[in-house]
């Protein structure tokens, strides 16, 4: 066939198109960053910086908050007995006027009991507003929880288990134990009396 017959059909690639194919291609440059992102980036940044703060304002708070805590115990520790001194200072005022009664040279002996009595009332009704309250179980059946038993005793009148006779006033302060009342407690009877 002569050259000048030689037709391109139309879909027909050059010859070219076969070295073409086996080049790389060129790569993409990336499209440039969306306004959108940056400012989401800014508003991330901005509430972290911003709970930063907050979180430096609630430690600050909190060492503040601690330190007042500290101060108000140490505060309530040395003024928790105010309450109770206000009412002991007139006992030692009465106290006072009853060892100057006692020093006098006409003093009568039974006036000074009757004082020493009354100094006696005022100070357990003081500290009874208190919260204290007496455990002088005579006669009462004996209780470990609130009586401590320094001896036992037989007696014929009064029942095993009993207390006898209190050596020692015991106290409790708003239903807590401070002491317990030291009794001498009945054993009941004498073995040996009974044997007889």
């Amino acid at each position: 066939m002569p050259e000048s017959e030689l037709t391109v059909a139309p879909n027909a690639t050059p010859a070219a198109a076969p070295a073409a194919a086996n080049a790389t291609p060129a790569p993409e440059t990336p499209p440039p960053a969306a306004p959108a992102a940056e400012d989401a980036l800014a508003v991330a940044k901005k509430e972290a910086a911003d709970n930063y703060q907050r979180y430096l304002r609630a430690a600050a708070d909190l060492e503040n908050f601690r330190r007042r805590t500290v101060r108000e115990k140490d505060e309530l520790r040395q003024f928790a007995a105010s309450r109770v001194l206000e009412d002991l200072i007139p006992v030692m005022d009465n106290l006072a006027l009853g060892v100057a009664a006692a020093r006098q040279p006409s003093a009568d002996l039974q006036t000074l009991i009757g004082g020493v009595e009354l100094v006696l009332s005022q100070f357990k009704s003081a500290l009874a507003g208190h919260g204290l309250k007496e455990i002088n179980p005579a006669g009462q059946a004996f209780d470990a929880n609130f009586h401590e038993s320094i001896s036992a005793l037989p007696s014929a009148e009064v029942a095993e288990g009993i207390v006898l006779s209190v050596v020692r006033t015991g106290y409790v302060l708003n239903g807590r134990l401070l002491r317990p009342a030291s009794v001498v407690v009945s054993s009941g009877p004498d073995k040996e009396e009974s044997k007889s």
